[in-house]
Protein backbone atom coordinates (compact mmCIF):
# COMPACT_ATOMS: atom_id res chain seq x y z
CA UNK A 1 0.00 0.00 0.00
CA UNK A 2 1.59 3.51 -0.92
CA UNK A 3 1.86 6.09 1.54
CA UNK A 4 0.77 9.70 1.02
CA UNK A 5 3.65 12.32 1.03
CA UNK A 6 3.25 14.29 4.43
CA UNK A 7 3.73 17.96 2.61
CA UNK A 8 2.48 20.74 4.42
CA UNK A 9 0.70 20.58 8.09
CA UNK A 10 -2.90 21.42 6.92
CA UNK A 11 -4.26 24.79 8.38
CA UNK A 12 -5.65 24.42 11.93
CA UNK A 13 -8.85 25.32 10.66
CA UNK A 14 -8.85 21.95 8.90
CA UNK A 15 -12.12 20.01 9.85
CA UNK A 16 -10.36 16.59 10.58
CA UNK A 17 -7.77 17.91 12.36
CA UNK A 18 -10.19 20.09 14.75
CA UNK A 19 -12.29 16.88 14.67
CA UNK A 20 -9.46 14.82 15.68
CA UNK A 21 -8.55 16.94 18.31
CA UNK A 22 -11.76 17.33 19.50
CA UNK A 23 -12.17 13.41 19.76
CA UNK A 24 -8.82 13.43 21.70
CA UNK A 25 -10.03 15.87 24.78
CA UNK A 26 -12.91 14.44 24.70
CA UNK A 27 -11.23 11.01 25.87
CA UNK A 28 -9.04 12.93 28.30
CA UNK A 29 -11.24 14.47 29.75
CA UNK A 30 -12.73 11.54 31.85
CA UNK A 31 -15.32 14.17 34.04
CA UNK A 32 -16.42 15.37 31.12
CA UNK A 33 -16.72 18.91 32.77
CA UNK A 34 -14.88 20.71 29.66
CA UNK A 35 -11.23 20.72 31.37
CA UNK A 36 -8.44 18.34 31.65
CA UNK A 37 -6.58 18.71 34.54
CA UNK A 38 -2.97 16.78 36.01
CA UNK A 39 -4.94 13.73 37.23
CA UNK A 40 -6.79 13.25 33.89
CA UNK A 41 -3.85 13.61 31.49
CA UNK A 42 -1.73 11.23 33.84
CA UNK A 43 -4.37 8.53 32.85
CA UNK A 44 -5.40 9.32 29.41
CA UNK A 45 -1.27 9.23 28.40
CA UNK A 46 -1.01 5.80 30.27
CA UNK A 47 -4.54 4.31 29.03
CA UNK A 48 -3.01 5.78 25.11
CA UNK A 49 0.49 4.38 25.71
CA UNK A 50 2.11 7.61 25.86
CA UNK A 51 3.12 7.93 29.32
CA UNK A 52 6.63 7.16 30.01
CA UNK A 53 9.23 7.92 32.65
CA UNK A 54 9.81 10.98 31.65
CA UNK A 55 6.80 12.32 30.00
CA UNK A 56 3.98 12.59 32.93
CA UNK A 57 1.55 15.03 31.57
CA UNK A 58 3.44 18.09 33.49
CA UNK A 59 5.60 19.47 30.33
CA UNK A 60 2.20 19.48 28.09
CA UNK A 61 0.20 21.18 31.06
CA UNK A 62 2.90 23.66 31.71
CA UNK A 63 3.13 25.00 27.82
CA UNK A 64 -0.37 24.22 27.52
CA UNK A 65 -1.74 26.49 30.20
CA UNK A 66 -1.86 29.95 28.93
CA UNK A 67 -4.51 31.11 31.86
CA UNK A 68 -2.39 28.98 34.65
CA UNK A 69 -5.53 27.74 36.33
CA UNK A 70 -3.90 24.10 36.77
CA UNK A 71 -6.45 22.58 33.26
CA UNK A 72 -6.64 22.50 29.82
CA UNK A 73 -9.67 24.16 28.07
CA UNK A 74 -10.37 22.64 24.16
CA UNK A 75 -8.97 25.80 23.03
CA UNK A 76 -5.48 25.79 24.94
CA UNK A 77 -5.34 21.59 23.91
CA UNK A 78 -6.18 22.27 20.73
CA UNK A 79 -3.45 25.16 20.30
CA UNK A 80 -0.89 23.54 22.05
CA UNK A 81 -1.30 20.40 19.35
CA UNK A 82 -0.95 23.18 16.75
CA UNK A 83 1.93 24.44 17.86
CA UNK A 84 3.59 20.59 18.72
CA UNK A 85 2.31 19.51 14.72
CA UNK A 86 4.24 21.97 13.74
CA UNK A 87 7.64 20.94 15.52
CA UNK A 88 6.69 17.03 14.63
CA UNK A 89 6.70 18.05 11.05
CA UNK A 90 9.93 19.34 10.85
CA UNK A 91 11.17 16.48 12.84
CA UNK A 92 9.93 14.15 10.56
CA UNK A 93 11.48 16.17 7.56
CA UNK A 94 14.72 16.00 9.49
CA UNK A 95 14.11 12.12 9.43
CA UNK A 96 13.36 11.86 5.70
CA UNK A 97 16.77 12.26 4.59
CA UNK A 98 15.60 11.41 0.97
CA UNK A 99 12.52 13.47 1.09
CA UNK A 100 10.40 10.62 -0.22
CA UNK A 101 7.48 10.91 2.62
CA UNK A 102 8.83 7.91 4.53
CA UNK A 103 11.48 7.22 6.99
CA UNK A 104 12.71 4.06 6.79
CA UNK A 105 15.19 2.07 8.97
CA UNK A 106 18.72 2.99 7.76
CA UNK A 107 17.45 6.64 8.16
CA UNK A 108 16.75 6.03 12.09
CA UNK A 109 19.96 4.38 12.04
CA UNK A 110 21.86 7.28 10.22
CA UNK A 111 20.01 9.58 12.65
CA UNK A 112 21.38 7.95 15.37
CA UNK A 113 25.13 7.86 14.04
CA UNK A 114 24.83 11.80 13.41
CA UNK A 115 24.66 12.19 17.41
CA UNK A 116 26.92 9.74 18.13
CA UNK A 117 25.23 6.79 19.24
CA UNK A 118 26.13 3.74 17.18
CA UNK A 119 23.13 0.77 16.95
CA UNK A 120 22.42 -2.01 14.49
CA UNK A 121 20.10 -2.19 11.77
CA UNK A 122 18.23 -4.69 13.57
CA UNK A 123 17.61 -2.02 16.29
CA UNK A 124 16.67 0.54 14.53
CA UNK A 125 13.92 -1.87 12.73
CA UNK A 126 12.97 -3.00 16.54
CA UNK A 127 12.14 1.19 16.93
CA UNK A 128 10.84 1.23 13.36
CA UNK A 129 8.24 -1.44 14.17
CA UNK A 130 7.02 0.53 17.53
CA UNK A 131 5.41 3.14 14.98
CA UNK A 132 4.98 1.13 12.10
CA UNK A 133 1.04 0.69 11.73
CA UNK A 134 0.52 -0.87 8.08
CA UNK A 135 3.36 -3.40 8.27
CA UNK A 136 5.00 -1.65 5.23
CA UNK A 137 8.53 -1.26 7.54
CA UNK A 138 8.32 2.47 6.60
CA UNK A 139 6.86 5.35 8.95
CA UNK A 140 4.65 7.98 6.93
CA UNK A 141 3.66 11.62 8.58
CA UNK A 142 0.27 10.15 9.83
CA UNK A 143 2.01 7.33 11.84
CA UNK A 144 4.93 9.68 12.78
CA UNK A 145 2.20 12.29 13.84
CA UNK A 146 0.32 9.89 16.21
CA UNK A 147 2.43 7.84 17.88
CA UNK A 148 4.10 11.50 19.12
CA UNK A 149 1.79 13.69 19.58
CA UNK A 150 1.41 13.27 23.31
CA UNK A 151 4.77 13.28 23.92
CA UNK A 152 6.27 16.89 24.54
CA UNK A 153 9.25 16.66 21.80
CA UNK A 154 10.84 19.33 21.51
CA UNK A 155 14.33 18.80 18.90
CA UNK A 156 15.68 15.70 17.33
CA UNK A 157 17.85 14.87 20.17
CA UNK A 158 14.84 14.70 22.41
CA UNK A 159 13.10 12.24 19.86
CA UNK A 160 16.95 10.27 19.53
CA UNK A 161 16.58 10.52 23.23
CA UNK A 162 13.43 8.96 23.54
CA UNK A 163 13.71 5.86 21.35
CA UNK A 164 17.46 5.24 23.07
CA UNK A 165 16.03 5.47 26.45
CA UNK A 166 12.83 3.62 25.42
CA UNK A 167 14.11 0.94 23.11
CA UNK A 168 17.42 0.00 22.71
CA UNK A 169 17.82 0.98 26.70
CA UNK A 170 15.28 -1.01 27.70
CA UNK A 171 16.17 -3.86 25.63
CA UNK A 172 19.65 -4.24 27.14
CA UNK A 173 18.30 -3.57 31.26
CA UNK A 174 15.25 -5.70 31.03
CA UNK A 175 17.91 -8.85 30.08
CA UNK A 176 18.62 -9.40 33.54
CA UNK A 177 20.01 -12.77 34.78
CA UNK A 178 19.71 -14.13 38.48
CA UNK A 179 22.97 -12.40 39.47
CA UNK A 180 21.85 -8.90 37.70
CA UNK A 181 18.41 -8.95 39.49
CA UNK A 182 19.67 -10.02 42.65
CA UNK A 183 22.11 -7.07 42.40
CA UNK A 184 19.47 -4.58 41.48
CA UNK A 185 16.85 -5.64 44.60
CA UNK A 186 19.79 -5.40 46.82
CA UNK A 187 20.63 -1.71 45.63
CA UNK A 188 17.40 -0.49 45.51
CA UNK A 189 16.61 -1.70 48.93
CA UNK A 190 19.14 -3.30 50.62
CA UNK A 191 19.62 -6.94 52.04
CA UNK A 192 16.11 -7.10 52.98
CA UNK A 193 14.82 -6.63 49.83
CA UNK A 194 15.39 -10.01 48.93
CA UNK A 195 13.35 -11.43 51.69
CA UNK A 196 10.11 -8.37 50.18
CA UNK A 197 6.98 -10.54 50.27
CA UNK A 198 8.46 -13.24 52.50
CA UNK A 199 6.09 -13.02 55.76
CA UNK A 200 3.05 -12.87 53.75
CA UNK A 201 4.32 -16.14 51.74
CA UNK A 202 5.24 -18.13 54.91
CA UNK A 203 1.78 -17.17 56.06
CA UNK A 204 0.25 -18.35 52.51
CA UNK A 205 1.88 -21.23 51.90
CA UNK A 206 0.71 -23.34 55.22
CA UNK A 207 -2.93 -22.98 54.67
CA UNK A 208 -2.71 -23.51 51.04
CA UNK A 209 -0.36 -26.65 51.65
CA UNK A 210 -2.47 -27.61 54.38
CA UNK A 211 -5.82 -27.44 52.12
CA UNK A 212 -4.02 -28.97 49.17
CA UNK A 213 -2.83 -32.17 50.74
CA UNK A 214 -6.58 -32.28 52.36
CA UNK A 215 -8.17 -31.85 49.08
CA UNK A 216 -6.05 -34.32 47.76
CA UNK A 217 -6.62 -37.46 49.48
CA UNK A 218 -10.28 -36.67 50.07
CA UNK A 219 -11.05 -36.39 46.51
CA UNK A 220 -8.68 -39.81 45.92
CA UNK A 221 -11.04 -41.37 48.38
CA UNK A 222 -14.10 -40.21 46.78
CA UNK A 223 -12.38 -41.20 43.06
CA UNK A 224 -11.24 -44.54 44.37
CA UNK A 225 -14.20 -46.24 45.43
CA UNK A 226 -14.24 -50.25 45.26
CA UNK A 227 -10.79 -49.75 43.02
CA UNK A 228 -7.30 -50.85 44.75
CA UNK A 229 -5.23 -48.32 43.32
CA UNK A 230 -5.95 -45.11 41.51
CA UNK A 231 -4.61 -45.08 37.66
CA UNK A 232 -2.40 -41.93 36.90
CA UNK A 233 -5.09 -40.01 34.84
CA UNK A 234 -7.58 -39.92 38.07
CA UNK A 235 -4.85 -38.95 40.23
CA UNK A 236 -4.00 -36.29 37.91
CA UNK A 237 -7.92 -35.17 38.27
CA UNK A 238 -7.35 -35.55 42.12
CA UNK A 239 -4.81 -33.36 42.02
CA UNK A 240 -6.01 -30.23 39.62
CA UNK A 241 -9.45 -30.35 41.77
CA UNK A 242 -6.81 -29.83 44.88
CA UNK A 243 -4.86 -27.63 44.17
CA UNK A 244 -7.86 -25.58 42.31
CA UNK A 245 -9.53 -25.58 45.44
CA UNK A 246 -6.51 -24.54 47.58
CA UNK A 247 -5.96 -21.61 44.82
CA UNK A 248 -9.39 -20.10 45.07
CA UNK A 249 -9.45 -19.83 48.72
CA UNK A 250 -6.27 -18.38 49.70
CA UNK A 251 -6.06 -16.36 46.32
CA UNK A 252 -6.07 -13.09 47.55
CA UNK A 253 -3.01 -13.84 49.70
CA UNK A 254 -1.04 -14.93 46.52
CA UNK A 255 -1.62 -10.79 45.24
CA UNK A 256 -0.96 -9.21 48.39
CA UNK A 257 2.48 -11.16 48.05
CA UNK A 258 3.12 -10.06 44.31
CA UNK A 259 2.24 -6.21 45.55
CA UNK A 260 4.65 -7.06 48.53
CA UNK A 261 7.01 -8.08 46.29
CA UNK A 262 7.09 -5.61 43.77
CA UNK A 263 6.66 -2.83 45.88
CA UNK A 264 9.05 0.36 45.74
CA UNK A 265 10.53 0.59 49.36
CA UNK A 266 8.67 2.49 51.33
CA UNK A 267 5.21 2.37 49.10
CA UNK A 268 3.42 -0.21 52.19
CA UNK A 269 3.82 -0.20 55.67
CA UNK A 270 3.12 -3.77 56.39
CA UNK A 271 0.60 -6.56 55.27
CA UNK A 272 -2.41 -5.00 56.55
CA UNK A 273 -1.42 -1.41 55.43
CA UNK A 274 -0.90 -3.37 52.07
CA UNK A 275 -4.57 -4.95 52.10
CA UNK A 276 -6.16 -1.62 53.15
CA UNK A 277 -5.04 0.11 49.95
CA UNK A 278 -5.87 -2.10 47.39
CA UNK A 279 -9.13 -1.85 48.96
CA UNK A 280 -9.50 1.51 49.08
CA UNK A 281 -7.92 2.46 46.10
CA UNK A 282 -8.75 -0.50 43.42
CA UNK A 283 -11.71 -2.17 45.39
CA UNK A 284 -12.61 -6.09 46.56
CA UNK A 285 -11.99 -7.33 42.93
CA UNK A 286 -8.15 -6.82 43.15
CA UNK A 287 -7.52 -9.32 45.40
CA UNK A 288 -8.94 -11.42 42.66
CA UNK A 289 -6.97 -10.05 39.88
CA UNK A 290 -5.15 -12.45 37.72
CA UNK A 291 -7.12 -15.61 39.19
CA UNK A 292 -8.72 -16.62 35.47
CA UNK A 293 -4.78 -17.97 34.40
CA UNK A 294 -3.99 -18.78 37.99
CA UNK A 295 -6.51 -21.24 38.46
CA UNK A 296 -5.64 -22.41 34.26
CA UNK A 297 -2.29 -22.40 35.27
CA UNK A 298 -3.01 -24.48 38.67
CA UNK A 299 -4.84 -27.47 36.79
CA UNK A 300 -1.97 -28.95 34.94
CA UNK A 301 0.56 -28.03 37.78
CA UNK A 302 -0.92 -29.67 40.39
CA UNK A 303 -2.08 -32.51 38.71
CA UNK A 304 0.63 -33.16 36.82
CA UNK A 305 2.74 -32.28 40.03
CA UNK A 306 0.46 -34.67 42.41
CA UNK A 307 0.41 -37.66 40.22
CA UNK A 308 3.83 -37.49 38.72
CA UNK A 309 5.05 -37.56 42.37
CA UNK A 310 2.86 -40.38 43.94
CA UNK A 311 3.45 -42.47 40.42
CA UNK A 312 7.03 -42.30 41.02
CA UNK A 313 7.06 -42.69 44.78
CA UNK A 314 5.04 -45.91 43.82
CA UNK A 315 6.70 -47.27 41.31
CA UNK A 316 9.88 -47.50 43.49
CA UNK A 317 8.09 -48.89 46.07
CA UNK A 318 6.55 -51.42 43.63
CA UNK A 319 10.06 -52.55 42.52
CA UNK A 320 12.21 -51.71 46.22
CA UNK A 321 9.72 -52.47 49.08
CA UNK A 322 11.63 -55.76 49.91
CA UNK A 323 14.66 -53.88 50.97
CA UNK A 324 12.56 -51.25 52.63
CA UNK A 325 8.94 -49.86 52.75
CA UNK A 326 10.03 -46.51 53.46
CA UNK A 327 11.23 -44.51 50.26
CA UNK A 328 13.56 -42.55 52.14
CA UNK A 329 14.28 -38.33 52.31
CA UNK A 330 16.50 -38.96 49.06
CA UNK A 331 13.92 -40.61 47.11
CA UNK A 332 11.12 -38.50 48.22
CA UNK A 333 13.44 -35.12 46.94
CA UNK A 334 14.02 -37.32 43.93
CA UNK A 335 10.23 -37.50 42.72
CA UNK A 336 9.52 -34.16 44.26
CA UNK A 337 12.22 -32.69 42.16
CA UNK A 338 11.25 -34.45 38.68
CA UNK A 339 7.14 -33.77 39.65
CA UNK A 340 7.78 -30.18 40.52
CA UNK A 341 9.61 -29.79 37.32
CA UNK A 342 7.29 -31.39 34.81
CA UNK A 343 4.39 -28.91 36.70
CA UNK A 344 6.50 -25.91 35.84
CA UNK A 345 6.81 -26.55 32.38
CA UNK A 346 3.42 -27.17 31.52
CA UNK A 347 2.01 -24.45 33.48
CA UNK A 348 4.73 -21.75 33.87
CA UNK A 349 3.30 -19.14 30.82
CA UNK A 350 0.14 -18.82 32.21
CA UNK A 351 1.90 -18.21 35.79
CA UNK A 352 3.75 -15.28 33.84
CA UNK A 353 0.82 -13.77 33.22
CA UNK A 354 -1.09 -14.01 36.42
CA UNK A 355 1.86 -12.34 37.89
CA UNK A 356 2.00 -9.25 35.43
CA UNK A 357 -1.52 -8.94 36.18
CA UNK A 358 -1.11 -8.37 39.47
CA UNK A 359 1.41 -5.99 38.76
CA UNK A 360 0.12 -3.72 36.39
CA UNK A 361 -2.91 -3.52 38.70
CA UNK A 362 -0.75 -1.89 41.40
CA UNK A 363 0.58 0.46 38.82
CA UNK A 364 -1.65 3.91 38.77
CA UNK A 365 -3.50 4.43 35.61
CA UNK A 366 -1.40 1.76 33.68
CA UNK A 367 -3.22 -0.04 30.78
CA UNK A 368 -5.14 -3.03 32.46
CA UNK A 369 -4.24 -6.30 29.46
CA UNK A 370 -6.75 -9.04 29.65
CA UNK A 371 -5.59 -12.60 29.92
CA UNK A 372 -5.45 -12.94 26.00
CA UNK A 373 -4.37 -9.28 25.50
CA UNK A 374 -0.71 -10.29 27.94
CA UNK A 375 -0.23 -13.38 25.64
CA UNK A 376 -0.46 -11.43 22.54
CA UNK A 377 1.79 -8.54 24.14
CA UNK A 378 4.41 -11.21 25.10
CA UNK A 379 4.13 -13.39 22.00
CA UNK A 380 4.44 -10.18 19.68
CA UNK A 381 7.30 -8.11 21.80
CA UNK A 382 9.28 -11.29 23.01
CA UNK A 383 8.08 -14.32 20.88
CA UNK A 384 7.56 -18.10 22.83
CA UNK A 385 10.28 -17.56 24.99
CA UNK A 386 9.27 -14.53 26.50
CA UNK A 387 6.74 -16.94 28.30
CA UNK A 388 9.07 -18.75 30.16
CA UNK A 389 11.25 -15.67 31.06
CA UNK A 390 11.71 -16.17 34.35
CA UNK A 391 11.69 -19.71 34.99
CA UNK A 392 15.26 -20.63 36.10
CA UNK A 393 14.84 -18.68 39.44
CA UNK A 394 11.51 -19.90 39.59
CA UNK A 395 13.16 -23.64 39.17
CA UNK A 396 15.62 -22.48 41.50
CA UNK A 397 12.58 -21.47 44.26
CA UNK A 398 10.17 -23.84 43.95
CA UNK A 399 12.58 -27.47 43.17
CA UNK A 400 13.51 -27.71 46.89
CA UNK A 401 10.22 -26.02 48.57
CA UNK A 402 8.08 -28.51 46.69
CA UNK A 403 10.51 -31.13 47.14
CA UNK A 404 10.99 -30.24 50.93
CA UNK A 405 7.31 -30.15 51.10
CA UNK A 406 6.94 -33.80 49.89
CA UNK A 407 9.14 -34.70 53.02
CA UNK A 408 7.47 -33.09 55.46
CA UNK A 409 4.02 -34.47 54.25
CA UNK A 410 5.52 -38.04 53.96
CA UNK A 411 6.55 -37.80 57.24
CA UNK A 412 3.50 -35.87 58.94
CA UNK A 413 0.94 -38.54 57.40
CA UNK A 414 3.32 -41.60 59.24
CA UNK A 415 3.10 -39.76 62.62
CA UNK A 416 -0.63 -39.15 61.88
CA UNK A 417 -1.22 -42.32 60.75
CA UNK A 418 -3.10 -41.21 57.35
CA UNK A 419 -3.29 -44.34 55.26
CA UNK A 420 -2.49 -43.64 51.19
CA UNK A 421 -5.19 -44.33 49.67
Amino acid sequence: MAKASPGRSPPAGDPERQQRWGLLFDELDSNKDGRVDIHELRLGLARLGARTPDSDGQDILQEGDIDQDGGLTLEEFTRYLQEHERRLLLMFHSLDRNQDGHIDASEIQQSFQALGVSISLQQAEKILHSMDRDGTMTIDWQEWRDHFLLQPLENMEDVLKFWKHSTVHASKTNQLNVLGGLRNMVKEGGIRSLWRGNGINVLKIAPESAIKFMAYEQIKWAIRGQQETLRVQERFVAGSLAGATAQTIIYPMEVLKTRLTLRQTGQYKGLLDCARQILEQEGPRAFYKGYLPNVLGIIPYAGIDLAVYETLKNKWLQQDSHHSADPGILILLACGTISSTCGQIASYPLALVRTRMQAQASIEGAPQLTMLGLFRHILSREGVWGLYRGIAPNFMKVIPAVSISYVVYENMKQALGVTTR
